[in-house]
C-alpha cells in the first residue's frame, strides 16, 4: 500500500547560536553545580531546562512560563541536538519551569554561581576590567504591595507610582556593559545604601585593586567614597545639589568670572557609524577645571586621609536648556502677576497688603523666581465722607487701593545664568591616569548601563510586565535574565571585536538597507539575521530525513565573527531521525 511522505517543519532561527553561547559560557554546567535538585528530579537537569527556556527568552522575547513547552514541542528535534535525545517536551512544563525559577530564588547558591559565572566570563574572553559602572532601576508589577516582601511603593524609574515595585542593583563592566553582580532588593529601598554591598559584590568577583568605579551622584556619599577609597579602590560620579549648593559652586566659579582661573575646553570623541573618529563641538562641548581637596575620616578609631579632585565643568548644551527654561519661569512669573493686578468675576479681592505679599510670594515660589523679581506695592489712602441722613450723622470712610508694580531684575537674572550648566564631579584618581577631559567622557558612557536596563525591561528580555504573582518565582525570573543579559553583551563583544581586529565593516544586517555597514552590530541586529531559517522532517518508510535551509553568506561570516563552526547548523541538515 502506498504512504504519502509526512512532511513537518522547525523553525530553527537563531537556537543554535545562542544554544552555542550558552554553552562555551558553561551556564548549564555551573548551575547544575551549584543548584543541586531533589531526588525525585527526573528528566533533564535543571541546567538544561534553564538554557532552553533562556532560548526561548532571547529568540522570542516573551519570558511567559505557558508558552515555552508549546515552543519545545515544535522545535523537538532542533533542540535534541545541542540537549540530548532524552529530551521531552514535558520537561519544559510550567511546573518544571517554576522549580527552576524557585531554585534561582537560593541566595546561598545564586552568589556563588554569580561570581564563578563573572570569574570563568573574564578568563575566556580574555577581559582586563578597570572600571565598573554601578546603576539601580526599578521594575512595577501590578501583583499588590507586600508589607515584608519584595513589591512596594518607592519613587518610580518607571514613572508608575501607582504601582509596587522591585529593585534592582547592578554592577557592570564597561565596555561592555556586562553584569557581574545583581541584587534584588525591595521596592521602597533608598538608592544611597545599596552601592557598598554591590562594591563587595564585585571585589568578590573580581580580586583586583585599582578598579574605578562610575556611578551618578546617588553614589557620592561620604560613606560610599570612603569605602571605595579604603579599598584602594577608585570613584568618579557628580556631586547633587544637597553635597554641594549653587552658592558653593559660585564660590568656586568666581576665580573664573574674575579671569584667574582658566579653563579647559572638552570636547567629546564618538565612533560614528564609519568607525572614524568625529569631535562634537557646539552644543556638545563643555569647559572646566579642577580643585583638590583633602578630606580626613575617623575610621574604627583611626585617620584616613585621602585626596580628591573636584571637577568643575559646565555643559554649554545643558546651560542653553536651563536658560530656555529660566526665561520661561520668567515669562509665566510676569503673566501670573499682571493677572494678579487685574479683578475678574469669581475672583476674591485682594484689600490687604499682607495678602498681596501672601499671593505674590506663592507665584515666585510656583515658578521658583525668587530674588529675580523688583516687588513695589503702592498703597494710595482715601477718605470718603458720607452724607447726613436723618439722625445719621455724617461719616469718614478710610479706604486703600494697592498697586503692585515688578521689574525684571535683569542683574541677578544675568548671574544666575552664569551659573547654569555647572555640575561638580569628584574622584580620587590621579589626573595622570584620568584627566579633566578623560573623566567627563567617560561619565558620558553611563548610557551603557542604561541600554542594559531597557533591555532587561524591554526587548528582547522582557521582564515587564510582570506576570508572574509569586516573589520567588520574580526573583528567580530576575536573575535567569541577568544570565541572558550576559548572552547578549557577549555575542556583540565577540563580533565588534573580530571586526576591529580584522579592520572591516558588516553589510546586510539592516533590513531595508543592505549595503549599510557597520563595525558595531548590536546583539539584536546579529541574532535577527538568523530568523527564518526552517528544518524540514520527511517521515517516509520509517524514517525520518531532515533538510536545512541554506545559510547565507552573512549568516556564515556572522557565525566565523562569533567563533562558532558552521557545523552548529548543518549537522541538522541530512540527519537521519527516529520516527516519533
Amino acid at each position: 500500500m502506498h504512504t504519502e511522505p509526512i512532511i513537518t517543519n522547525e523553525r530553527v532561527d537563531d537556537i543554535p547560536v545562542l544554544l552555542a553561547q550558552l554553552e562555551r559560557m558553561g551556564v548549564k554546567q555551573l548551575i547544575n553545580k551549584h543548584f543541586p535538585t531533589h531526588g525525585n528530579w527526573e528528566g533533564e537537569s535543571l541546567g538544561s531546562v534553564a538554557i532552553i527556556w533562556l532560548t526561548h527568552i532571547l529568540s522570542l522575547a516573551d519570558h511567559r512560563l505557558n508558552h515555552v513547552q508549546g515552543w519545545v514541542a515544535k522545535r523537538l528535534e532542533t533542540l535534541k541536538i545541542f540537549v540530548g535525545q532524552k529530551l521531552g517536551e514535558l520537561d519544559l512544563t510550567d511546573d518544571r519551569l517554576q522549580s527552576l525559577l524557585r531554585y534561582l530564588n537560593k541566595d546561598d547558591n545564586w552568589k556563588p554561581f554569580e561570581v564563578e559565572l563573572s570569574g570563568n566570563m573574564i578568563q575566556v574572553y580574555d577581559l582586563n576590567p578597570e572600571k565598573v559602572r554601578l546603576d539601580s532601576t526599578t521594575a512595577s508589577s501590578h501583583c499588590g504591595v507586600n508589607s515584608e516582601g519584595l513589591f512596594k511603593f518607592g519613587h518610580s524609574k518607571d514613572h508608575r507610582p501607582d504601582l509596587a515595585q522591585v529593585k534592582i542593583m547592578l554592577a557592570t563592566l564597561d565596555p561592555l556593559g556586562m553584569p557581574i553582580a545583581t541584587e534584588i532588593l525591595p521596592g521602597n529601598k533608598a538608592d544611597d545604601p545599596l552601592y557598598i554591598p554591590a562594591i563587595n559584590q564585585v571585589r568578590s568577583t573580581l580580586e583586583k585593586a585599582g578598579m574605578l568605579y562610575v556611578g551618578d551622584c546617588k553614589m557620592a556619599s561620604i560613606a560610599t567614597r570612603t569605602h571605595i577609597a579604603l579599598g584602594q579602590d577608585f570613584y568618579l560620579c557628580p556631586l547633587s545639589g544637597k553635597q554641594i549648593t549653587q552658592e558653593e559652586i559660585g564660590q568656586y566659579l568666581q576665580a573664573v568670572w574674575d579671569g584667574e582661573q582658566q579653563l579647559t575646553t572638552i570636547d567629546y570623541d564618538y565612533a560614528d557609524g564609519e568607525n572614524k573618529q568625529i569631535t562634537v563641538r557646539g552644543a556638545s562641548r563643555r569647559e572646566g577645571f579642577e580643585r583638590e581637596v583633602a578630606h580626613i575620616i575617623e575610621v574604627n578609631g583611626q585617620e584616613f586621609t585621602w585626596n580628591e579632585r573636584q571637577l568643575i565643568v559646565r555643559s554649554f548644551a545643558m546651560a542653553e536648556t536651563e536658560e530656555k527654561s529660566l526665561r520661561t519661569r520668567l515669562q509665566k512669573t510676569s503673566n501670573a502677576l499682571e493677572l494678579l493686578k487685574k479683578p475678574h468675576r469669581g475672583k476674591k479681592k485682594l484689600t490687604s497688603v499682607d495678602q498681596w505679599e501672601v499671593s505674590i510670594a506663592a507665584i515666585l515660589k510656583r515658578y521658583r523666581t525668587n530674588g529675580l523679581f523688583e516687588i513695589n506695592l503702592q498703597v494710595t489712602k482715601h477718605e470718603k465722607t458720607t452724607r447726613r441722613y436723618l439722625d445719621r450723622l455724617p461719616q469718614t470712610i478710610e479706604s486703600i487701593s494697592i498697586n503692585l508694580d515688578f521689574d525684571i531684575l535683569e542683574s541677578e537674572v544675568k548671574q544666575q545664568i552664569n551659573w547654569l550648566g555647572w555640575r561638580v564631579y569628584v574622584t580620587n584618581q590621579a589626573s595622570s591616569l584620568l584627566s579633566l577631559k578623560q573623566a567627563v567622557r567617560c561619565y558620558r558612557d553611563e548610557y551603557l548601563v542604561e541600554r542594559g536596563f531597557a533591555r532587561i525591561k524591554g526587548f528582547p528580555l522582557s521582564l515587564t510586565p510582570i506576570y508572574l504573582q509569586r516573589e520567588d518565582h520574580i526573583t528567580g525570573l530576575i536573575r535567569l535574565l541577568s544570565i541572558g543579559w550576559r548572552v547578549l553583551t557577549l555575542l556583540e563583544f565577540q563580533v565588534r571585536s573580530s571586526l576591529k581586529s580584522n579592520e572591516e565593516k558588516l553589510a546586510g544586517v539592516y533590513i531595508g538597507n543592505p549595503k549599510r555597514e557597520t563595525a558595531r552590530p548590536t546583539a539584536e541586529l546579529i541574532l535577527a539575521t538568523f530568523k527564518e531559517i526552517t528544518l524540514i522532517l520527511i517521515e517516509t518508510k520509517n524514517e525520518v530525513y531532515a533538510h536545512l535551509t541554506n545559510l547565507s553568506l552573512l549568516q556564515q561570516r556572522i557565525l566565523v565573527l562569533l567563533g562558532f563552526s558552521i557545523t552548529i547548523y548543518t549537522q541538522l541538515d541530512g540527519q537521519s531521525f527516529t520516527p516519533k
